[in-house]
């Protein structure tokens, strides 16, 4: 479950990082060729060293596009119902009486409808 925000991007880092699939070939080849460049150092400057390929491109774009079509899927429950009559003072109180009308709501409906049509005794 969500404990907070550093656990869950956390569990989405490594999720994503489980889909890496590297092509090992590929990477020897690029490491050869580049020579002690490949890994950059304090002194060393690394903008244009390195090339994406359009098949990584699209495969990021295409992960992208997954991630958020499954964000978008997602809905979380709405907190404030419109319809629903206003019976608390503020959040808290309104999760009490949710909670009191969960465990007693079906020993006290019959005295919630009498003060409804105001025949309580």
């Amino acid at each position: 479950g969500f404990s907070n925000y550093e656990h869950a991007t956390y569990r989405k880092y490594n999720g994503l990082v489980k889909q890496i699939n590297p092509n090992m070939e590929h990477y020897q080849e690029k490491k050869e060729k580049m020579g002690d460049a490949f890994y950059a150092t304090a002194g060393s400057i690394v903008h244009g060293a390195h090339k994406d390929s359009p098949d990584a491109i699209k495969r990021m774009a295409l992960d992208v596009q997954a991630q958020k079509e499954k964000r978008e899927k997602f809905s979380r429950r709405r907190r404030h119902d419109p319809d629903a009559d206003i019976d608390y003072i503020n959040e808290r109180n309104m999760k009490f009486n949710q909670k009191l009308e969960r465990f007693y709501g079906e020993y006290t409906k019959d005295i919630k409808d009498n003060l409804e049509r105001g025949t309580a005794v």
